[in-house]
């Protein structure tokens, strides 16, 4: 079995230019992982193109690739969307890089949300709320399969994600459309709660087609009323990640990418009971605090709006629990 880190883990180090994506792979192989998830998707403080990359500059692959090989680390790339150019050029650097899973999901958006700031979702408006229409998704289908031919060039897996919105089914209602053994799915341990539906179930119904992970850990809190998903440091929460492991591992799923979304909290994004989950306080769903009492929820993924005091203390927080993420997943790995 083997341990990934996705650069997410470390959002706040990037965002604020404390952590390059060299430092980043350093830090990995020190606290023992095996590999890295490069996410390459524009944010604060982020390169507009290539995310925690940088640049796709043959100099910055050669270097990132000798630092890869040198270690002996894997390496996979996070990407959004299914657009045809953007996916040669994340081929080629993937082709570089020797990854071999390129991670990617369904964007949504709102253009007529009016965002002020990073927090009112400035790079990403789906990670405060938009519509889901089935219908929309799945003619997603169309562009995936104009990847194929790309994929079968570079020998590279496509893994779709449950991102937020998706339910499992809708996920494997969307794979039926492409039918192709290069395209599977990416189960991320967590991101099935904003549809209601419980991970566990997600992961038995996509196990079967998985072929990278996030592994995460939430809580739910209800701040003024608004009921939230909370990402906590691997072991903190409520999620059953050594069930999730024995689950995927049963079909021969070797390693598990962790992505711990601390601090970061997201608003549940479909109805009640889409998922199959009605009522909140049980399981996976179960209600605890707020972790901050100085922030609102939205204000968690971006402290430098609110000051930088509040951003230095997150900042040594996400990095205290990464480590603890990565220790915790190497003890149940290692049974």
């Amino acid at each position: 079995m083997k341990i990934g880190l996705e650069t997410e883990s470390l959002h706040l180090w990037f965002q604020n230019h404390r952590m390059d994506i060299l430092g980043f792979i350093d830090f990995a192989k020190e606290h023992g992982c095996d590999g890295v998830m490069i996410n390459i998707i524009k944010d604060y403080g982020l390169d507009e193109e290539w995310g925690c990359l940088g640049t796709d500059h043959p100099l910055h692959l050669e270097h990132i690739a000798k630092k890869l090989q040198a270690y002996g680390m894997y390496c996979e790339i996070d990407a959004k969307g299914f657009e045809y150019a953007k996916f040669e050029k994340i081929a080629k650097v993937a082709q570089t890089l020797n990854a071999k899973v390129i991670r990617s999901y369904v964007p949504l958006t709102d253009a007529s949300k009016k965002v002020k700031k990073a927090s009112d979702g400035a790079y990403d408006d789906s990670k405060i709320d938009a519509s889901f229409d089935k219908q929309e998704f799945l003619k997603s289908s169309e562009q995936i399969k104009k990847l194929i031919p790309l994929l079968e060039k570079y020998n590279l897996k496509l893994a779709i994600e449950n991102h937020e919105y998706q339910t499992s089914q809708d996920l494997l209602d969307l794979l039926a459309l492409v039918k192709h053994p290069n395209i599977g799915l990416l189960y991320d341990f967590g991101n099935s709660m904003m549809a209601y539906e419980d991970p566990i179930v997600a992961c038995h119904k996509m196990a079967p087609y998985t072929l990278s992970t996030h592994v995460k850990d939430h809580i739910v809190f209800v701040e003024n009323g608004v009921e939230y998903v909370c990402g906590v440091p691997l072991g903190e929460g409520n999620l059953e990640i050594k069930k999730s492991i024995e689950i995927l591992a049963s079909y021969g799923l070797e390693h598990f990418n962790i992505e711990q979304c601390f601090p970061y909290c997201a608003t549940f994004k479909r109805s009640r009971g889409t998922g199959g989950v009605y009522e909140l306080g049980l399981g996976a769903f179960g209600i605890k605090s707020p972790l901050f009492d100085e922030l609102r929820a939205m204000q968690y993924y971006y402290p430098h709006e609110v000051s930088n005091e509040i951003l230095e203390k997150l900042l040594v927080a996400q990095m205290d629990g990464c480590i603890r993420s990565i220790q915790y997943l190497s003890k149940i790995l290692a049974y």
